[in-house]
């Protein structure tokens, strides 16, 4: 089951977070501030049960100056339990959300690291398109590797 986080799951979304090392996640409380606070926030924060326990995480946000895209800022899955499809199956659960509601693209960024071959190799296999690097963005050495998918209107995208 797929479905938009609530302040309850914090606990076992922190898990998610530190089992990735993705940046501190007591960071989780100020991320989310909008999404909880504002009632016209266009922010989507999602999770996926297994047992009834969350086991992923993933946010994006419109872009403020573009008229229909997102921008994917953070997908997770708890490392037990990667490799099984479930970061396929919330990419595809969110493209068909960002699609109902009429978007037209989807923007992913990633670190060029080597130790980041795979999150970019996930990508590609998803149907994203390469559309380009920015050298030392991160930091000296780290590139930030972008790229894009169309959401199809009003047809299935798979």
């Amino acid at each position: 089951m797929i479905r938009e986080i609530k302040k309850t799951d914090f606990e076992a979304l922190k898990v998610v977070i530190d089992s990735n090392e993705l940046f501190p996640s007591e960071r989780l409380d100020d991320m989310t501030a909008d999404f909880f606070n504002n009632p016209e926030s266009q922010d989507i924060w999602l999770t996926k049960e297994v047992d009834g326990k969350p086991i992923a995480i993933a946010y994006c946000a419109p872009e403020r100056m573009a008229e229909g895209t997102y921008n994917l800022y953070l997908i997770a899955i708890d490392k037990s339990f990667q490799g099984k499809g479930y970061g396929s199956d919330i990419m595809i659960y969110l493209e068909e959300l960002l699609q109902r509601n009429k978007n037209r693209m989807l923007i992913v960024e990633t670190s060029g690291l080597p130790e980041f071959e795979l999150t970019r190799q996930f990508y590609k296999k998803q149907d994203y398109f390469l559309a380009g690097v920015i050298p030392d963005f991160y930091q000296q050495g780290e590139d930030k590797v972008i790229f894009y998918k169309f959401i199809p209107p009003e047809t299935l995208i798979r």
